[in-house]
């Protein structure tokens, strides 16, 4: 049954069941928490914004998140690199540990630092004699928040790389291009937006990221505390109109996010339908 043949109240029936689910699932959670932080006024809002702690924990996010983004996205352009323009041993072995944070829980990930650097182990022992902090500060952080995030920007070039292939590459370096100049002016300008939406879906999950940083960081006040573990520590403090502004600040990076990932889809299409194009002989 085409879309043309289906009934009207079944066309219908389907609208009103993905509008249902999308009320319920996004739209009335998202204005709960949006009537729950200006419940006190737009005063106490700016107030719980304005707070020392929340401030610190908007700032380490931030950090954390561009540190986060910078790694994958070099390691994600590179690594797209060598799996779609090469043939080498492991191979494989590398594209499946690109997707292992996807079927990781983010707690045992966290955990997976805590047991790796830990005070009990030789590594965490050589660290400390040595004055280096990674559990409970910020290097662990980044280091938790970059292995969740870490296949969103490879995942996202790797396809359009490997449909613009190496026909280009190959054309340049027979014209005297250095291998620098090939990928800075031939092959960075066709993924450029595939790169700039991994990079979105990246710090977009970096920025609200929990499991695996509230296990990693401690939680402590002004030095390790995150957006989402200060909601979380509003939260149970009993100041629920505080934790839901922070909760609103996130929402907000969401729906920013959203709107220029949206964009920047329509660019990676019409990216991947050029490069398919490009591939038909005339």
């Amino acid at each position: 049954m085409t879309r043309n043949d289906a009934p009207w109240w079944v066309r219908h029936l389907l609208t009103l069941l993905a509008l249902a689910v999308v009320a319920v699932l996004l739209v009335l959670p998202a204005a709960n928490v949006a009537a729950q932080a200006l419940s006190k006024g737009l005063g106490a809002y700016v107030s719980a914004v304005f707070d020392p702690e929340t401030l610190h924990a908007i700032f380490l996010t931030c950090a954390v998140a561009l540190v986060a983004v910078a790694i994958n996205t070099v390691f994600g352009v590179a690594a797209s690199w060598a799996i779609t323009k090469y043939e080498f041993f492991g191979k494989s072995l590398l594209v499946t540990l690109i997707d292992l944070p996807f079927s990781v829980s983010p707690v045992v990930s966290g955990l997976i630092y805590v047991l790796t650097f830990g005070a009990q182990t030789a590594l965490g022992t050589w660290l400390s004699d040595h004055g280096i902090q990674i559990l409970f500060a910020a290097p662990g952080i980044v280091l938790a928040t970059t292995f969740v995030t870490f296949p969103f920007v490879a995942r996202e070039v790797m396809p359009l790389m490997e449909a613009i292939g190496i026909d280009q590459e190959e054309a340049a370096l027979t014209l005297g291009a250095s291998g620098w100049q090939t990928f800075w002016h031939v092959t960075l300008p066709d993924v450029k937006w595939s790169i700039i939406y991994g990079v979105i879906l990246c710090g977009s999950r970096a920025m609200g990221e929990f499991g695996a940083v509230s296990v990693i960081s401690g939680r402590i006040n002004r030095e390790t505390s995150t957006m989402s573990l200060r909601v979380e520590q509003l939260y149970q403090d009993f100041q629920s109109q505080a934790a839901f502004t922070v909760a609103s600040l996130l929402l907000l990076l969401a729906f920013v996010t959203l709107g220029i990932k949206t964009a920047v889809e329509w660019r990676v299409r019409r990216s991947l339908a050029e490069a398919s194009r490009k591939e038909i002989p005339a």
